[in-house]
């Protein structure tokens, strides 16, 4: 089997990804997910009416710390594809702060040669609270 054909290695159960920090979040970057997403509830680009909901800032968008885990897969493991990407949002990031990502191998299901390498994702928030606790399903390119 020549390399160009050959399959990836499969990652190790317990492997951890290079920590990586987003942010900090400034209004631009709210309005402009917000325009890209479609996703332009008051909640994040009105800051009298997100105090208005106990909030001393703007919240960040749940779907854009869970997107940011993206790149940092994809700069891991580039010859792997993302075929699920989940997540539950616990404590919101707010506007000027910075988010620390972090994912975990937890699990690799193998069959045929081929696997899908399930990772826990967290990203917390900068005074260390978990803001987002997730899933990521990556197998082989091609696959």
């Amino acid at each position: 089997m020549t390399a160009s054909n050959s399959a990836p290695p499969a990652p190790r159960v317990g492997e951890k990804l290079p920590p990586r920090t987003i942010g900090p979040f400034t209004i631009a970057d709210l309005a402009e997910y917000a325009a890209v997403s479609g996703d332009s509830n008051l909640l994040h680009l009105d800051l009298a009416f997100a105090q208005g909901f106990g909030f001393s800032a703007r919240p960040v968008h749940g779907m854009k710390l869970l997107a940011a885990f993206e790149p940092m897969l994809h700069d891991w493991r580039p010859e792997l594809t993302i075929i699920g990407l989940t997540g539950q949002f616990l404590t919101p990031v707010l506007e000027g702060e910075t988010a620390s990502l972090t994912a975990r191998v937890v699990k690799l299901d193998e069959a045929d040669k081929r696997f899908v390498a399930v990772l826990r994702l967290i990203a917390h928030t900068a005074s260390g609270a978990p803001a987002l606790m997730g899933e990521a399903r990556l197998t082989p390119a091609g696959g």
